[in-house]
């Protein structure tokens, strides 16, 4: 740890910036290197491609792309999720997320196991489609189930960081302050035409809040609690809202890279 302290504390230095330890710190939250984009991250932005690089950068660890790829191989997330209903209720759910890494999300494998005291069942993404699994038997879940997962991938910082590799554009937009922090705007279109804003601190290019639209509601994900997880920045704590209301909280307990995860996890016969 104090090794990776030192040497990003003499990168920062390498290109005349003062290291700051810490956050934009708004209530309770808001607080690369890449070959072929040269990118200094402590000038001002000028386009979303200047900023999405740099984001790179800071959330690999200065490891760049491809580092943030060989050691984000493959992800086994556990935390726990707390979903708010509309009479007011809540339900709560442990869950562990294990992904294996492709080269695009069209090439991901994803699954969300999550348990809840009267019920257990997962959702998986194997690059083609989502579908269920309860004990070992497929299902086809709900419509808005599957736009609900997929949500979670397409709007998210992951989507940001490999723009490239998803074929999105980024655009930057005019720079906005929130509770007295400065962010670049950036909006991102993806491939099938899907938009995500979002809301990176000019001082430390974090993503501290994204935006998206989805079934005439608007959504805003938070990002709080960055912390180093095996060298890359993590955000242990996200809440969503939907046209301004909470609708989600999770809180990260641990999360590890590049351990080993079985194909079977992905692969079930329709039953």
């Amino acid at each position: 740890m104090f090794l990776r302290i030192l040497l990003l504390t003499a990168a920062i230095l390498a290109v005349g910036v003062t290291p700051v330890l810490a956050q934009d710190d708004p209530p309770k939250a808001e607080v690369e290197n890449e070959p072929e984009v040269q990118i200094d991250i402590t000038k001002e932005k000028t386009d979303g491609i200047q900023i999405a690089e740099s984001a790179i950068i800071v959330y690999s660890g200065l490891r760049g792309r491809l580092g943030l790829d060989q050691v984000r191989k493959t992800t086994v997330e556990i935390g726990k999720t707390t979903y708010f209903q509309p009479d007011g209720s809540k339900r709560n759910a442990d869950y562990t997320m294990r992904i294996i890494r492709g080269e695009s999300f069209g090439e991901e494998k994803i699954r969300l196991d999550q348990r809840f005291p009267n019920a257990e069942y997962a959702m998986v993404f194997d690059g083609g489609k989502v579908f269920g699994v309860i004990s070992n038997t497929v299902f086809s879940p709900r419509d808005d189930a599957v736009r609900e997962f997929n949500s979670r991938i397409v709007h998210s910082i992951d989507a940001l960081l490999r723009y490239k590799e998803n074929e999105s554009e980024v655009e930057l937009k005019e720079s906005t302050k929130k509770m007295g922090v400065d962010y670049y705007v950036v909006v991102m279109t993806d491939k099938d035409g899907r938009e995500t804003t979002y809301f990176v601190s000019k001082k430390y290019l974090r993503v501290m809040i994204l935006e998206y639209e989805a079934d005439g509601v608007e959504y805003q994900r938070r990002f709080y609690d960055h912390n180093y997880a095996q060298g890359t920045l993590v955000p242990y704590r996200t809440v969503l809202k939907a046209d301004g209301k909470v609708i989600e909280e999770t809180d990260i307990a641990t999360v590890t890279f590049g351990q080993q995860v079985e194909e079977s996890w992905f692969v079930f016969n329709e039953a």
